[in-house]
């Protein structure tokens, strides 16, 4: 089994930041593709950013120059920080990693719970 535990959301006040946090558990040979996912009330999920294995990042146009990801390859974790925050980063911000259980086993998506991002005007 896989487990993917988000930390880090909270309530800020505009131009605050917060860090988010994700580490993947269980059985896990690699790891792929890591990102961040928001979901707005009434509003599908989008894609905010990923980072390959090898460090390359891609953005979300809107979040650009205000959100980085990272990851740690050893710990299995990968970290959104969030700076200048505006209201309309308020979200359930959810992470996705696309791994491989085994060596024999085909990568698959697997996500975490959400956290709560509130950003108060």
């Amino acid at each position: 089994q896989v487990q993917l535990v988000e930390s880090g959301g909270g309530l800020v006040q505009a131009g605050g930041s917060l860090r988010l946090s994700c580490a993947a558990s269980g059985s896990i040979f690699s790891i792929n593709i890591m990102a961040w996912y928001r979901q707005a009330p009434g509003k599908q999920r989008e894609l905010v950013a990923t980072v390959t294995t090898g460090g390359s990042t891609n953005y979300l146009e809107s979040v650009k120059g205000r959100f980085t990801i990272s990851r740690d390859n050893a710990k299995n974790t990968v970290h959104l920080q969030m700076n200048s925050l505006k209201p309309q980063d308020t979200a359930v911000y959810f992470c996705k990693a696309n791994l491989r259980s085994s060596l024999f086993s085909r990568p698959m998506d697997y996500w975490g719970q959400g956290t709560q991002v509130t950003v108060s005007s």
